[in-house]
């Protein structure tokens, strides 16, 4: 995956860095490209070939948060699903966009974190902007107040410019506390999403959090 380059979101990672009384926000807004790079090449073709399975095969995702009755604002939350819980119907991913999730997660944390092992059932597909836009402004409004009230506009206004929002697939990154990297202590709030838009080959990650 490789970092497209914004002006706009460098000058949005540094207004997401907010101190607000005992608390802190970071964020950060980066645009990737899906061509492959040298590293992500020998990457997909093991991720393929270990599990013995085409880019096409489809992988069960966790229910939406939203479905789930998450509120916008919650903090830390996980979960997993056996076949022994009785869960609603689960969106399907194909192993090929999965891969494309992990490895945006592994080129926006490298070298601190490898998601390689990562696991379709930790990723969740959003079935609508209305609600990730509202669970994200909730979470920083709530948090920065007017400081993101002022913010807001821009930031909606770049991604809208990058990504395209309206024809995005939006996917959260919901994983086990032991493999988060924002689950360290002081840890109130965090959240990943992935906007990804199939025709421009292209996915904006969207990650942040609050800590004390």
């Amino acid at each position: 995956m490789k970092l497209l380059e914004s002006t706009r979101f460098e000058a949005l990672n540094r207004a997401l860095c907010i101190n607000v009384g005992d608390s802190k926000i970071v964020g950060r807004i980066e645009s990737y490209s899906c061509k492959m790079a040298g590293n992500d090449k020998q990457f997909y073709k093991k991720f393929n070939s270990e599990q013995g399975t085409t880019p096409q095969d489809l992988q069960a995702l966790s229910p939406p948060q939203s479905g789930l009755g998450i509120s916008p604002g919650r903090s830390h939350y996980s979960r997993s699903i056996s076949g022994d819980e009785e869960s609603p119907l689960c969106d399907t991913i194909s192993r090929k966009t999965l891969f494309y999730l992990i490895a945006t997660l592994n080129s926006a944390f490298q070298p601190d974190y490898d998601f390689s092992d990562a696991k379709s059932h930790e990723f969740s597909k959003e079935p609508s902007l209305v609600w990730v836009m509202n669970a994200i402004d909730s979470n920083l409004s709530t948090t920065a107040g007017e400081q993101y009230r002022t913010l807001r506009p821009h930031l909606w206004a770049a991604l809208e410019d990058e990504i395209v929002l309206p024809e995005c697939d939006i996917y959260s990154y919901n994983p086990d506390l032991t493999s988060d990297p924002f689950s360290e202590d002081g840890s109130l709030w965090s959240f990943n999403y992935f906007f990804y838009n199939k025709k421009l080959k292209r996915i904006v990650f969207f990650s942040c959090r609050a800590i004390k």
